[in-house]
């Protein structure tokens, strides 16, 4: 039994690949490209936690160790960038899931709660 006996690298590129395409379907990367047809950012951000929502049931799953989650954090950026985003979103998009796998995410107010201490 070695280090990655838990889960394997395919299932890792596979998922990463099947949730870049995910979210590709509800926000194709010719709408990041373009900027006459940027759509609003609760919709961009609603877009985003659904699909790194499925990042983390991935994680709780597969138990995915630190490795683990760079892999899946790395396979994901690299197939944003093979479907032609930029990369400034690339780079929201990759941190997201890299917060969303490490910390979980954040309860609705939970921010704004923090602010008003």
């Amino acid at each position: 039994m070695g280090l990655f006996s838990l889960f394997s690298n395919k299932e890792i590129n596979a998922f990463a690949k099947d949730l870049a395409a995910d979210l590709a379907k509800r926000y194709p990367s010719a709408l990041d490209v373009n900027p006459a047809k940027r759509v609003s950012e609760n919709r961009l951000t609603r877009v985003l936690e659904e699909t790194l929502m499925k990042a983390v049931e991935f994680q709780r799953t597969h138990k995915l160790g630190v490795l683990g989650k760079a892999k899946l954090g790395n396979e994901f950026r690299w197939h944003l960038k093979g479907m032609g985003y930029t990369e400034k979103f690339i780079e929201v998009a990759t941190e997201g899931l890299m917060v969303y796998l490490t910390r979980g995410p954040q309860p609705a107010g939970a921010a704004s709660g923090a602010e008003k201490s």
